[in-house]
């Protein structure tokens, strides 16, 4: 069974830095886009950054040059730089990809909440 954990999430200042890490684990036979998401309080689910197989990415205008997404087997990353208020919020890890004996879905993780807040 395919298990996503994302860990690193937490409580920073303005300005600050947080990197937060997805690893998946089980029989899995490829993984094809990484895709980090973010949910405000009360609000619908946004793209914040994704990475394909070949190493393309694409961020959202909102994170675009302060955030790097990478990935490195079965873990993705997100570097966070000069955080604001703005990107409080949940982030979810969601991984294109085919399990041993089961077609090619998305699995994704619990969530983890960054906070940012002077």
């Amino acid at each position: 069974q395919v298990r996503v954990v994302e860990s690193g999430g937490g409580s920073v200042q303005p300005g600050e830095s947080l990197r937060l890490s997805c690893e998946a684990s089980g029989r899995i036979l490829s993984i094809n886009s990484m895709t980090w998401y973010r949910r405000h309080s009360g609000n619908e689910r946004e793209l914040v950054a994704s990475i394909l197989a070949d190493g393309g990415t694409n961020y959202s205008d909102s994170v675009k040059g302060r955030f790097t997404i990478s990935r490195d087997g079965k873990t993705v990353s997100l570097q966070m730089n000069n955080l604001t208020p703005e990107d409080t919020a949940v982030y979810y890890c969601s991984l294109d990809l085919v399990e041993v004996g089961r077609s090619r879905r998305a699995y994704w993780g619990q969530g983890t909440q960054v906070t940012v807040s002077s």
